[in-house]
């Protein structure tokens, strides 16, 4: 009997120590975002202009040897420029496909709450089933496939709130905010330009197998019944947490985890991720009631 390669989680953590290097002084934001990855999830990064939401998305897919594509959302861009057309080869006489920039293993989704309703919707079978629908015809996305999402304030102009359905298919909400004084210090001495060099520490194959290895952490039934009892706590008096939020949190914990280089999810793993996963999915007060309900249910 033969078992499956495990990852390499001195590689893994050294991505994360490259993605501190890069996005000074957040290690939180940026733990958050690989823990996104590793659990096969979208991330949403939510702040305002100029805190390094596009620097932090460019520097985890280069970080981790993936292909990026940046789509600027406007109010103007259409379905099919983010995933692309058939378009009519007069010689062969045939439609051709030609995909968009959606299909790439990271897509940076800048200033999504820009776009149109219906160029929203576009996001969503790609985001749920890697794969999208054009002409009657499926389209599967490459593996691994994360949309890494930007999104200013909604007292912005120009912006609109996410729908729903939408923010559900975002594993986590990342916050950025302002840098604290030591690490804006550095950034002013260093300059940007030095955080320009990002190395590759790893490849597709490597975070392949890195999300296959984060299925394969345990849960065991108490941990399992502590997702069950914020869940239910989460629905008491209407809007609450959704099966496919829960399924994240049990997988963004797993991911949690691994990198601590554990084989089993404690409650301090769930703990650690449940404000980023249900924060965004609990309405405009959604990180307070997160935690009134991280603070009212017994760990075990």
């Amino acid at each position: 009997m033969t078992t499956s390669p495990r990852p390499d989680l001195g590689r893994l953590n050294e991505a994360l120590a490259v993605l501190d290097q890069t996005v000074l002084g957040k290690p939180l934001a940026t733990r958050l975002a690989l823990v996104g990855l590793l659990a096969r999830g979208h991330i949403l990064i939510e702040d305002i202009p100029g805190v390094g939401k596009t620097t932090l998305a460019t520097a985890l897919a280069t970080t981790l040897g993936l292909g990026f594509q940046r789509i600027q959302f406007t109010s103007d861009l259409l379905p099919g420029d983010l995933l692309g057309s058939s378009i009519y080869d007069r010689e062969r006489q045939v439609f051709t496909f030609h995909p968009g920039p959606i299909f790439a293993p990271v897509v940076l989704a800048d200033e999504v709450n820009r776009a149109s309703p219906k160029t929203q919707s576009a996001l969503l079978e790609a985001m749920e089933e890697r794969r999208v629908t054009i002409d009657g015809r499926t389209h599967p996305l490459p593996l691994p496939f994360l949309v890494i999402a930007t999104q200013n304030p909604l007292e912005q102009a120009g912006t609109s709130p996410l729908p729903e359905s939408q923010l559900d298919r975002f594993l986590v909400r990342v916050p950025l905010g302002f840098p604290d004084r030591s690490a804006e210090r550095q950034l002013l001495t260093e300059g940007r330009e030095r955080r320009a060099e990002v190395p590759a520490v790893l490849d597709a194959a490597a975070v392949v197998l890195a999300q296959e290895r984060v299925t394969a952490i345990h849960v065991a039934a108490p941990i399992i019944e502590y997702l069950l009892d914020l869940a239910e706590r989460s629905r008491q008096g209407g809007h609450g947490l959704s099966p496919r939020a829960m399924l994240g949190l049990r997988r963004a914990a797993q991911a949690w985890a691994l990198l601590d280089r554990r084989d089993q999810v404690e409650p301090e793993d769930v703990r650690a991720v449940a404000p980023a996963v249900m924060g965004h999915r609990l309405g405009a007060d959604g990180l307070a009631r997160a935690a009134a309900i991280l603070a009212a249910v017994p760990v075990p």
